[in-house]
């Protein structure tokens, strides 16, 4: 007979596996559907252990193909500038409580300008509420400004061509736009070649 345990284990697996079938979208019916439909016939059969591997498999899979979204949001190198190949990366929960990365970093000579779009991180949100925080936006010289229809804080110093723009999409995704040895409109031309309306929908 399981004991009460066993079963909160079983009803868990049950609902993770539901929520990743409907998350799936229905043209990936590839290895991640695949996988899913393992995860529950192990669970009907009572092998948790399996099922729980097959799932967390399953779940990296979808971050996976979300990271591969979220890169090709990053912009390509404006007229004279030189790009590195864009990446991405899942965070542990340790940082930001988890969620997906993804970067790329471009070069003119000597300026560096950094753009990363960070999604799915649960303490983004906390992040984001500073945007409505004066204080928070003032510091270090910030400015609330719009940046395509999307607000976003501007910070820069023309003494040291440094720069930052934190812009927040859909109140969940958040893409910083940073560079050193930069002039400012060079980074509101990198954040401005960012398609914000395509992204809050992934």
């Amino acid at each position: 007979m399981r004991t009460g345990k066993s079963r909160i284990s079983a009803v868990i697996l049950l609902c993770v596996a539901a929520m990743l079938w409907f998350l799936v979208e229905p043209a990936i019916a590839d290895e991640v559907t695949d996988t899913i439909k393992t995860a529950l016939t192990e669970y009907k059969n009572g092998e948790y252990a399996s099922a729980a591997e097959n799932l967390d498999y399953a779940q990296q899979q979808i971050r996976q193909k979300k990271g591969d979204k979220l890169k090709s949001f990053l912009p390509e190198a404006l007229e004279g500038w030189t790009a590195d190949d864009s990446s991405f990366q899942t965070i542990g929960s340790i940082m930001l409580g988890g969620g997906i990365i993804a970067e790329r970093q471009y070069s003119k000579e000597a300026s560096l300008v950094n753009v990363k779009i960070v999604a799915d991180a649960p303490m983004l949100r906390g992040v984001m509420m500073m945007f409505t925080n004066p204080m928070f936006i003032t510091a270090g010289g910030g400015e609330l400004e719009q940046v395509k229809g999307q607000k976003a804080i501007i910070k820069y110093t023309p003494e040291r061509e440094t720069g930052e723009i934190n812009v927040v999409v859909a109140d969940r995704i958040l893409v910083t736009v940073a560079g050193d040895s930069v002039k400012k409109q060079a980074l509101i031309d990198y954040a401005e070649s960012i398609d914000y309306r395509k992204l809050a929908k992934i």
